[in-house]
């Protein structure tokens, strides 16, 4: 079989010409005689490698001085213990905004470790909206702010970045890494599973601003304390090698195609094409307000769960694959993440219309 459209929200779709050349280098790595997979951590070859990787990222995102790049494990999910063992070190406080599970998940871990208020949740009408809080209602001695950036399951995004003056505000981007163009000196720390817009799963990305490290408990476990790996060079223990490459390949694609600012241009085309097919469609419906609309994670459906099961299938037969919504919501989502071309959208946009025409007895207009 050709290779097909894998719109999967994670892990999920390379770019080719970053899978092409690892498989050129897979079994020697620049003439050196093994692969990445096998060679020390401890090697001058793979010193080059984290350090390139490093460098790549930095230059991508603009990533100042004053902050530490770290290539971790234990996925997004460590993160949301990790943050508050770091980070509650005055009052023991911290702000959350619930967008989605995963936003759920992160405050109900911080909650083992100090107070978290939660300033909104838009989970009364399922995560359809971004709630926007009035600044005098954040808490003004809390340690840190924690948001969501992109919601996978739920397709929705912040399109603000709540101003937290001196309160370090903590993003989670797994979803939305290097699709668009951020300013990183806005945050205290920005973390980021790599399996969605970076590479293959197992790596983590943290940044994180330099006076924020130091601070755990003495009792917090060393692999726990973000000062363990700043100090390190995030080579404490034996970083996840094959995907700290893989990530260091994705970003030299992203710079020779053009940067983050060409990511996001072709992001929001990508995007603006499927909304419009979704928008303009009689049969499919996006349940999310229009102005928190996700880039990276379009969700729709049809309104019949049976309907939405026989698209999906029959999508497959089209090499439109992993197009089933999250299993907590149904329906349908197309994870359009950088590496997923405007062919893709392309062929999922006629596919839609063809679905359509064949289905449109169950459509919204005949109800």
């Amino acid at each position: 079989m050709d290779r097909v459209f894998n719109f999967s929200a994670g892990p999920s779709v390379l770019p080719l010409e970053v899978m092409e050349e690892a498989a050129r280098e897979l079994t020697n790595y620049k003439g050196c005689g093994m692969s990445v997979m096998e060679m020390s951590h401890r090697s001058s070859e793979f010193e080059a490698i984290i350090a390139d990787a490093e460098a790549g990222l930095r230059e991508l995102m603009a990533i100042p001085d004053n902050y530490k790049v770290l290539f971790l494990q234990g996925g997004a999910s460590l993160q949301f213990s990790m943050i508050p063992l770091n980070l509650f070190r005055q009052s023991g406080k911290a702000d959350y905004i619930i967008t989605g599970m995963w936003a759920k998940k992160a405050a109900s871990e911080a909650k083992k470790f100090g107070k978290v208020n939660i300033l909104a949740s838009s989970e009364d009408s399922l995560f359809s909206f971004i709630p926007t809080v009035d600044k005098s209602e954040y808490t003004k001695d809390a340690d840190y702010f924690h948001i969501t950036m992109n919601n996978t399951i739920y397709g929705s995004r912040f399109n603000y970045i709540p101003d937290t003056d001196d309160v370090p505000l903590v993003a989670d981007m797994s979803s939305n890494i290097l699709s668009e163009v951020c300013d990183v000196s806005k945050f205290g720390l920005i973390y980021a599973g790599a399996q969605k817009n970076i590479g293959p799963a197992g790596m983590t990305v943290v940044i994180i601003r330099d006076d924020l490290i130091g601070h755990a408990a003495e009792d917090v476990p060393a692999m726990l304390d973000y000062k363990t790996h700043a100090d390190n060079g995030s080579m404490y223990n034996t970083p996840p090698t094959f995907a700290i490459y893989i990530a260091k390949l994705v970003f030299d694609h992203i710079r020779r195609s053009g940067g983050i600012e060409a990511m996001q241009k072709r992001n929001e085309e990508k995007a603006k094409m499927l909304y419009d097919a979704i928008d303009g469609s009689m049969m499919f419906n996006c349940p999310v307000e229009e102005e928190f609309r996700s880039i990276m994670n379009v969700v729709f459906v049809t309104g019949d769960p049976d309907l939405d099961k026989k698209f999906i299938s029959e999508a497959k037969l089209h090499g439109l694959f992993n197009l089933g919504g999250h299993r907590s919501v149904g329906g349908m989502r197309a994870s359009i993440y950088n590496a997923m071309p405007l062919e893709g959208v392309r062929a999922l946009i006629d596919f839609m219309k063809e679905f359509e025409v064949k289905n449109h007895v169950h459509s919204h207009s005949a109800e």
